[in-house]
């Protein structure tokens, strides 16, 4: 394009003011706030004429422009955060929200977004309360707990806690238990922010309770002990058992803190999967504070829950940091109605979708994969090579490390296209399905899919391999 083409092109280009009396009159454009238009029509404008100083084909049609301006304004608008289906097989995936909640702290969260509460308001005296009141004696009666306060997470409790109590002192840690978890979070990060120093103890692969007797000096301000949740050391090992650590605590005038990670109201063994030591167990142990999740093992929303002797407790709720990690009413209400299904256990794990998933019999997934073949059968017949297989789910969210959980799979190997294509447009759709890859496969998990998807799975299936 010479440059006489090109200043002539942009002469011609509609400006702003233009192109909004056109979407004034559009329908398409009705429901659009006027200054996502606004912006959206400069946009279109924008990229036209950088294309044309390009010398790349483009048109100046106003029709067009505005079309581009519509496209970018729907994409501007849509939801950012949307639900997804997940077929991973991984019930606790941090990346898709950890937990899913239980139809109770569905309902009670609408009732109390909707409506004023009594977040900080004794009804019974008119004055101010404490919005913890609202979940800390449940907690203590389904952990034998003295006192407990909820935070916004549990990196958040580990921080409040370590604050409160060993700040400008040494804490005693084996160095096998320096755990990262997600995004590159470390403990070491936490207790260095939290104000206090840390000392490792023992080795990666054995500490023994001597390692932290030889570290006690009169700048010690705590015993820590954190549960690996995330990963397993096997062989030539050796860790201290809570107790003995609380023991030893005693014998030296030593606060003990147990950092419990996922933590976990009920016994899994009892369900076919490994022993994990409870939250009573911690609480039974006679630790000073023990910290846990709200959203992994639990079931319940993001929250970091701390429990444990009342002194210690009550020193932690006077720290001011509590305040700018305390959390709102919606998680209150949440964690409020997930915690009272746990006073019958067979209520819990039927009511609560993490445990559900967890614990689900095996007969009941090879229904489940049995119903989503048919469905994707019946949809794509023969543009796929379609079969269910044997495979392993994971619990995830850093719980049972080395767990694979049986389960039944539907494996999908598209005639058409390449199967890495096909797990790009499932994530692509609305709404976005979440499977995984396995030997050129594509894999549709049944143990975490839940009721009623299978219909948008074999839709979506459908729309991506059928030609019309």
């Amino acid at each position: 394009m010479a440059p006489l083409d090109k200043h002539s092109s942009l002469k011609h280009l509609p400006g702003v003011d233009h192109l909004l009396d056109l979407a004034k009159k559009d329908d398409r454009f009705t429901d659009i706030p006027r200054s996502v238009i606004i912006d959206v029509i400069r946009k279109s404008l924008d990229h036209i004429r950088q294309d044309i100083l390009a010398d790349i084909e483009t048109s100046t049609d106003h029709d067009k422009i505005l079309f581009g301006a519509l496209i970018l304004a729907k994409e501007k608008i849509k939801a950012k955060l949307v639900p997804v289906v997940n077929a991973t097989g991984v019930v606790l995936h941090t990346n898709l929200g950890r937990s899913l909640l239980c139809n109770e702290a569905l309902i009670n969260i609408k009732n109390i977004a909707q409506s004023y509460s009594n977040l900080e308001l004794k009804i019974e005296t008119g004055k101010r309360g404490i919005r913890y009141e609202a979940v800390d004696e449940l907690i203590c009666e389904l952990t034998g707990a003295q006192g407990a306060i909820v935070v916004n997470n549990n990196a958040g409790a580990v921080l409040l806690t370590l604050n409160t109590i060993a700040k400008d002192t040494d804490v005693v840690v084996s160095r096998g238990e320096l755990v990262e978890i997600g995004g590159s979070f470390r403990v070491p990060d936490v207790m260095t922010k939290s104000g206090c120093i840390l000392k490792e103890v023992g080795t990666t692969n054995r500490t023994h309770l001597r390692d932290y007797a030889d570290a006690v000096s009169n700048t010690t301000g705590l015993f820590l002990k954190v549960h690996t949740s995330n990963y397993k050391i096997e062989g030539f090992t050796a860790s201290v058992a809570l107790k003995d650590l609380v023991l030893l605590g005693k014998d030296k005038d030593i606060p003990v803190m147990e950092d419990l990670g996922s933590g976990t109201l009920i016994d899994f063994s009892k369900y076919g999967l490994p022993l994990e030591p409870t939250i009573a167990d911690s609480v039974r142990s006679g630790a000073d504070v023990i910290t846990f999740s709200g959203d992994k093992l639990l079931g319940g929303p993001q929250a970091g829950i701390i429990i444990g002797q009342k002194k210690t407790i009550d020193l932690i709720k006077e720290n001011p940091l509590t305040r700018a990690l305390r959390i709102d009413k919606l998680t209150l209400a949440a964690l409020e109605s997930t915690l009272k299904l746990y006073r019958d256990e067979k209520t819990a794990i039927h009511k609560i979708p993490t445990l559900r998933m967890l614990t689900i019999p095996f007969n009941d997934i090879c229904k489940k994969a049995d119903i989503l073949f048919k469905s994707i059968k019946g949809a794509i017949g023969s543009m796929a090579d379609i079969e269910v297989a044997h495979l392993n789910s994971r619990p995830g969210g850093g719980s049972f490390p080395e767990l694979k959980l049986a389960t039944k799979c539907i494996t999908i190997k598209p005639i058409n296209i390449s199967v890495s294509r096909l797990e790009t447009l499932m994530r692509l759709s609305i709404p976005s399905i979440i499977g995984r890859i396995e030997d050129n496969k594509y894999i549709l998990d049944t143990r975490t899919i839940q009721d009623g998807q299978d219909k948008i799975i074999s839709s979506t299936l459908t729309k991506i391999l059928v030609k019309k």
